[in-house]
């Protein structure tokens, strides 16, 4: 499909002085004197940056395997939807019985020793009763609208079947849309036999559709048993069987990613702690395990996601791997320590699971590297690889809150693959925030045990990120070095990639402490979002890169060997003390709040309230639950309501103190408590029994976007009066908890809107000088390559417009414009445009 764009690249050019046409363009005369400088010293020796600098990370959420990356059109295809994955599916999701030309039957999901195998343990039945003629079986509705279907393409269709009728069961299958019409020839095939076997025939599409169904339909009499009913696209990437869709693999394989991070962070170590039940042989609870994704597919088994689906393995390890192989990238797999993450807080006790798991992890490595005459590697060789795939690093563990049983786990995984596979790197974690009590604790121990690298999660505001820059400068060197394994600003709009585009700036200035980085969540059916923001988004036929991909495919293409020492001067700002409204909140819980108080320092009452007179000088920020004044005391009473914020009281002073008395009624958290609230998406809050009541933060909104200041555990007890005061001065924050020092923070970061780096291509000679200004106002520079002789002539790189905008399935508005520019000297001015990225890349002579 033609989306429209193109305009951009002229209205870009316009603004940074540029001519374009089919002579070069030409630097405009600048308009103002500059306001910055980078002055480079290309005789200095910057840090090596690693051709694995840049990757992805690929999860199974927002549907992005099943329905997405992986090939396969049927939905639910071997039957084994079932309530626990999710509430609302049976056996029969995305299936409907019926028949066609007076046909009739009966269908049922079973599940009994007739199986296919052990771990594919469900399967259709069909009961026919057609003796005169007429057919009766299922039909698939696929994801999203339908099947996607090019008009002449060819679409591989396989079923194991089997048929209790002596002379077999004659089967039509059909592709056709929501009305019935046909959109393929049939393709009749033969069951014989009562014992299972595969049977295949290809389909060729007769016009183009995004509504495609799939129709399975037999004649006769007897029972037929169906099971691994799939269809594939012939035209997959790279022409593999069981492989993974095009556009998709191709938008990925576009970013030149020099690493992939694999199979997921939550869906690997939530549900590990659960083995298996010795009569059955199937796990009490299913959880991720390697060994289930490979092999046939028809012998894998399907798996209850995380978050909230069926997740059917068909894109396994085995196809991860070659995936990986395909496009340059370097696998580095997560498996679970046997400490859960993510939102929960349990660690194993099962010595004998956890040894299973340790032993999993070499025979992960044994498969991946292992040669054909072992037993892990001699399957790889039969799946159709016998080359090992020469992995070289190993994750264990993701964002587990319990850092001390965490990091006791994570010594045993580590010991058993060192003495074992002493050349593979084990990669440890630090939870999941950039700051905070289990930070500083998994830090500790990391540095203390000598770890290699330690992986690095956060998510957070655009203002964040602008403030951020230097995070990594002050990382000791001796230590363990960084995996900045998920990280994006919150949202998908440009002004967001425009804060992630600084902040890389600083990773690449960093690149000898941050090794890899990697955009997180990568894929998302617009159908199925689960978490946002997502750097490449689709539906069952098209896919467009976000903003962000834009941006990160600029950065990943253009990295260079190693940065050239710069430095930049120019405006600043100053920190900004805490004011405005203080808040009360609640999430998922019922609190009362009573006594509320602010003085300043000398004692002065700023403001007070006692509600014995009501609520009169609350106003909801959030209009959500149920607030009321009952016995003297203000009360939100709603259990399910989340964030349910009223404020009062704009606070102009920059000293004071803001206390206030909280009970916890009921419901699963604790209390959140508002200052410097300016509206819904501008706070912070004390959030006290948070995360399921196992611990205490603030956290700063800033445009809706939420960062954690200060974290550590902590719980509230129902029934029980909490005295809470938050001590503010200027920039400092000190919290009270029952007259006890509970922590604090001091936030005077200022934004940076404006930065840069500039890195060397050895095999090209360039110099690349990577811009970004995310302010409203051009940045005129001045830009010193010191005695560096250069051609006048460079190839340029813009990424630039509204600051809101973002691309959508109907338009992608934000896409990179390059251009040949001239003017290029050992010293030249230039003007950044308003909100762009620019990388300028400049032949040396």
């Amino acid at each position: 499909m033609l989306r429209r764009r193109g305009l951009l690249g002229l209205a870009t050019a316009a603004l940074m002085g540029v001519s374009v046409g089919s002579a070069a363009p030409t630097v405009a005369a600048p308009a103002a004197v500059p306001e910055y400088q980078i002055k480079v010293d290309p005789a200095g020796r910057g840090v090596e940056i690693s051709d694995r600098m840049y990757g992805i990370f690929i999860e199974d959420i927002n549907f992005a395997a099943d329905g997405g990356l992986y090939a396969e059109l049927v939905r639910n295809r071997s039957f084994e939807f079932l309530p626990a994955d999710n509430q609302s599916y049976t056996g029969m999701t995305a299936w409907t019985a019926g028949g066609a030309g007076g046909g009739a039957g009966a269908a049922a999901t079973v599940d009994d020793a007739g199986r296919l195998d052990e771990r594919n343990r469900t399967y259709l039945r069909l009961d026919l009763s057609n003796p005169d003629g007429g057919r009766f079986g299922v039909t698939n509705a696929g994801y999203n609208t339908g099947f996607a279907l090019g008009a002449g393409e060819r679409y591989d269709f396989s079923v194991w079947a089997r048929t209790d009728a002596p002379g077999g069961t004659p089967v039509t299958v059909t592709l056709h849309d929501a009305d019935g019409a046909a959109l393929a020839a049939p393709l009749a095939l033969s069951v014989r036999g009562d014992g299972w076997a595969k049977y295949t025939g290809t389909l060729r599409a007769t016009r183009t559709t995004d509504r495609g169904r799939l129709s399975v339909r037999a004649a006769g009499t007897g029972t037929l048993r169906l099971d691994m009913v799939s269809l594939f696209p012939r035209d997959t990437y790279k022409g593999r069987p069981n492989g993974l869709r095009r556009d998709l693999a191709e938008k990925i394989a576009a970013l030149r990613p020099g690493f992939i991070r694999l199979p997921g962070g939550c869906l690997v170590n939530t549900g590990s702690m659960y083995g298996y039940d010795a009569a059955s042989g199937f796990p009490r609870a299913r959880s991720y395990q390697w060994k289930d994704t490979v092999g046939a597919v028809e012998t894998r088994a399907t798996n209850a996601n995380f978050w909230g689906y069926n997740q059917s393995y068909g894109l396994g390890y085995f196809e991860y791997f070659q995936f990986a192989e395909d496009i340059g990238a370097m696998p580095l797999p997560v498996v679970p320590a046997l400490v859960t993450g993510c939102g929960q807080n349990r660690a194993t006790d099962d010595e004998a699971l956890l040894r299973r798991h340790i032993q999993d992890t070499l025979d992960l490595v044994e498969f991946a590297n292992g040669p054909v005459t072992s037993t892990w590697g001699g399957l790889r060789a039969r799946m159709g690889h016998p080359k090992p795939f020469g992995l070289t690093h190993v994750a264990v563990g993701n964002e587990e809150n319990l850092p001390d049983q965490f990091f006791a786990n994570f010594q045993r995984f580590r010991s058993a693959i060192e003495a074992r596979y002493p050349d593979i790197t084990v990669v440890s974690n630090s939870g999941p925030d950039d700051a905070g009590g289990t930070f500083d604790r998994l830090w500790e121990l990391n540095r203390a045990s000598d770890v290699d690298m330690v992986d690095e999660h956060y998510y957070n505001s655009p203002t964040w990120f602008l403030q951020n820059n230097a995070r990594y400068d002050a990382y000791d060197r001796a230590g363990p070095q960084v995996f900045l394994g998920e990280y994006a600003s919150q949202d998908n709009k440009l002004l967001n990639s425009l804060a992630e585009a600084a902040y890389m700036t600083g990773l690449e200035r960093n690149a000898d402490i941050v090794k890899m980085a990697s955009y997180a969540p990568l894929l998302a059916n617009i159908d199925h979002v689960q978490w946002r923001p997502d750097l490449i988004w689709f539906d069952n036929d098209e896919s467009w890169g976000s903003t962000s991909y834009q941006v990160q495919k600029l950065f990943m293409n253009n990295v260079g060997d190693r940065t050239v020492p710069t430095t930049m001067t120019g405006p600043g700002s100053q920190p900004q003390p805490i004011t405005g409204r203080i808040g009360l909140s609640t999430w998922a819980t019922s609190a009362t709040y009573d006594d509320v108080k602010v003085t300043a320092p000398d004692g002065t009452v700023l403001f007070g309230d006692d509600f014995s007179t009501g609520a009169g000088a609350w106003t909801p920020v959030a209009n959500r639950g149920t607030w009321a004044v009952v016995d003297g005391a203000y009360t939100q009473s709603d259990t399910a309501a989340q964030d349910t914020m009223v404020a009062a009281a704009d606070i102009t002073a920059t000293d004071y103190d803001y206390s206030v008395k909280a009970t916890k009624n009921a419901g699963a958290e604790g209390f959140l408590v508002g200052f410097g609230v300016k509206d819904s998406g501008n706070f912070y809050w004390w959030n006290l029994g948070g995360w399921n009541n196992t611990q205490g933060a603030v956290e700063k909104a800033t445009n809706g976007g939420k960062e954690i200041m200060v974290a550590k555990p902590n719980s509230v007890t129902t029934g029980t009066t909490y005295d809470i005061r938050i001590q503010v001065r200027g920039t400092k924050v000190t919290l009270f908890l029952d007259g006890q020092e509970w922590g604090g923070f001091t936030d005077d970061r200022v934004t940076q809107p404006f930065a840069q780096v500039v890195t060397r291509d050895d095999a090209s000679g360039e110099l690349i000088v990577k811009v970004v200004n995310a302010q409203e106002k051009a940045a005129v520079t001045r830009v010193d390559l010191g005695r560096l002789r250069v051609r006048d002539k460079a190839r340029m790189t813009v990424i630039t417009g509204d600051p809101g905008e973002q691309n959508t399935r109907t338009a992608e508005p934000i896409q990179p414009v390059t251009t040949t520019v001239d003017g290029i000297r050992s010293a030249f001015t230039w003007t950044f445009a308003p909100y762009s990225v620019t990388f300028l890349r400049i032949k040396t002579r």
